[in-house]
């Protein structure tokens, strides 16, 4: 069995091990691992990376827990070599992507900032919601009334900033169409990364890591 996206057959429908866990799951839950010519392990996001992989649930622990059982070099069947921390560098990946569709979103005019035109956006139905992690709670906390939506508080406002290219955003509204579903999809895969679940998230999981009122982005 090849351990690459069985060909023909839709990347959802396609099952593969966690070499962590035991358990599959749909590749679309785990990260892809291959080896690079000079023997470093690299994540393969995009599971299009050439060579022999090895497949992890896609949280921060299953990771942590593939290094811990050295399930790896076990898996790819030779030594690798690992610098930094591997789990942290996968949380890095999926913020840069989940900032890049965010970027693509608004491109496409499927974003909206300010604070009187998100109130209004959430008001008129905005698929969803995305604070600045460093927003304060009761900025947020107006906003979320308003929205029966998904709210996501994974960016710090530098992030956000960066991928809006203007300063100091602190709340986002996505209005909706297929950048914004794509965007949503990579929030939903950088909190599932943070918070070690790989099932369903409701709303109310879903909501921001605020900082305390008062102390955060107005």
């Amino acid at each position: 069995m090849v351990d690459e996206t069985d060909a023909g057959k839709p990347r959802a429908l396609t099952v593969r091990t966690c070499v962590a866990t035991r358990v599959q799951r749909p590749v679309g839950e785990l990260i892809r691992f291959v080896v690079d010519p000079s023997g470093q392990l690299v994540p393969d996001l995009k599971a299009v990376l050439p060579g022999r992989g090895v497949w992890v649930s896609a949280t921060s622990e299953a990771i942590r827990l593939a290094l811990k059982k050295k399930a790896f070099a076990r898996g790819l069947k030779r030594e690798v070599t690992i610098t930094g921390d591997l789990a942290d560098s996968v949380d890095a990946l999926l913020t840069e992507r989940a900032r890049q569709a965010l970027a693509i979103a608004n491109k496409a005019g499927e974003v909206v900032t300010g604070s009187a035109k998100v109130e209004a956006a959430a008001r008129a139905g905005a698929v969803a919601l995305l604070h600045a992690a460093d927003a304060s709670e009761d900025g947020a906390r107006k906003l979320d009334r308003l929205h029966n939506g998904l709210v996501f508080g994974l960016l710090d406002g530098p992030d956000l900033d960066l991928a809006l290219g203007r300063a100091n955003v602190v709340h986002v509204a996505l209005v909706g169409g297929p950048a914004s579903a794509a965007c949503i999809e990579r929030f939903h895969m950088l909190l599932r990364y943070r918070a070690g679940a790989n099932d369903d998230t409701t709303t109310a999981a879903l909501a921001p890591v605020a900082a305390p009122a008062g102390t955060g982005r107005e």
